[in-house]
C-alpha cells in the first residue's frame, strides 16, 4: 500500500511537491493505514473471517487497485468515517450499550455524507441492522437520527461561528449521474472488471456458506453482503465518477472474498487468485 501510494503521488506531482502537500500526504497515507488497522479490528471482533490475515491482504489489495483514491482525501476519509460506522453497526449483535453504538453509527455516517453525498446510503445499513438482530424498542430506532441532527447542528455553528455563508437548500440537495463515461480508461477498466468479477464469483459461495453459519453470525453476514450492494449503488449514483468511489466496496468485498477463499480446498487455484490481485496493481500501474 506505501508503495503504490507513493508511486501514485510521485507520478501525480512530479518533482513540484512542497513541504506543506508533502506533509498533507503523509496524514493521508496515514489514514489509509488507520483505515486497516480499523478494518482488522471489525473483523477480529466480530469473527467475519476465520482467524487468518487473508482479510488484511485482501483489503489492501483491492485498494492500491485503485491509486486514485489516494488522491482525493474526501473519499478516504469518508470511507474511514465508514468502517468507523461499519464497527458500531456489526457490534449491534451484543445488544449492550445500544443507544450508544447507534449514535456512533448515524454520527459517522453523517460525516462522511458531508464528505461524499452519496455515502448517505449507509444509513440503510443501520435500519437493516435494527430488524436483523431483533430490536423493536422504538427509542433504539430514533436514536440514529439524534446522531444526524448533532452532526448538522455543530456543522451550521461552526459556519456561523466562521462567519461562512449557509447555502440555500438547492445547494445540498444530491445530484446523480449515470454517466460512466470518466471511468473510460484502461486502468479503472482493469480494477472494474477484477473487483465485480472477485465479487461476483465469490458471492455465489458466499451465500451457500451464510446457511452453515450460526443464528447469532449469520445477521452480520448478511449487513457485509448489504454494505457491499450499497457501496455499489454509491459508485452507481455519485457524480464526477473517478474511480476512487470503487474504495467504499473494498471493505465488504475484502470480507466476502476472504470467506470464499478459506473454502477453496485446490491450493493452486487459491494461489492464482492471490497472484492475479498481486499482480493487477502493477499492471494497472503502467497503464
Amino acid at each position: 500500500m506505501f508503495i503504490v501510494f507513493t508511486i501514485t503521488v510521485i507520478l501525480s506531482f512530479g518533482n513540484e511537491i512542497s513541504f506543506v502537500e508533502f506533509l498533507k500526504q503523509f496524514v493521508l497515507f496515514g489514514v489509509c493505514f488507520l483505515s486497516l488497522f480499523i478494518f482488522d479490528f471489525l473483523i477480529g471482533k466480530n469473527h467475519l473471517t476465520k482467524k487468518n490475515s487473508y482479510h488484511l491482504l485482501f483489503f489492501c489489495l483491492f485498494h492500491v487497485l485503485i491509486p486514485q483514491s489516494f488522491l482525493e482525501p474526501k473519499i478516504l476519509l469518508a470511507n474511514l468515517f465508514i468502517l468507523f460506522a461499519l464497527r458500531r453497526i456489526i457490534s449491534i449483535r451484543s445488544k449492550k450499550q445500544l443507544k450508544k453504538k447507534l449514535f456512533d453509527a448515524a454520527f459517522w455516517i453523517t460525516l462522511a455524507t458531508l464528505l461524499s453525498f452519496w455515502a448517505s446510503l449507509f444509513y440503510i445499513l443501520i435500519f437493516v441492522a435494527l430488524f436483523v438482530f431483533k430490536i423493536s424498542d422504538v427509542k433504539n430506532w430514533i436514536v440514529p437520527f439524534l446522531g444526524i441532527l448533532t452532526v448538522l447542528i455543530i456543522g451550521f455553528a461552526m459556519l456561523l461561528l466562521l462567519n461562512q455563508p449557509i447555502m440555500p437548500i438547492g445547494y445540498y440537495l444530491p445530484k446523480v449521474s449515470f454517466d460512466f463515461s470518466t471511468l473510460n480508461s484502461n486502468q479503472i477498466i482493469v480494477a472494474s472488471t477484477i473487483f465485480f468479477s472477485y465479487f461476483l464469483w465469490s458471492l455465489v459461495f458466499y451465500l451457500k456458506n451464510l446457511k452453515t453459519k450460526s443464528k447469532n453470525y449469520k445477521a452480520s453476514n448478511v449487513l457485509i453482503l448489504i454494505a457491499a450492494l450499497i457501496a455499489i449503488a454509491v459508485i452507481v449514483l455519485k457524480p464526477n465518477k473517478s474511480g476512487a468511489e470503487f474504495l467504499f466496496l473494498v471493505a465488504p468485498l475484502s470480507i466476502i472474498v476472504a470467506n470464499y477463499v478459506e473454502l477453496i480446498k485446490e491450493k493452486w487455484f487459491k494461489e492464482v487468485l492471490i497472484w492475479i490481485l498481486i499482480l493487477a496493481p502493477i499492471v494497472t500501474l503502467m497503464l
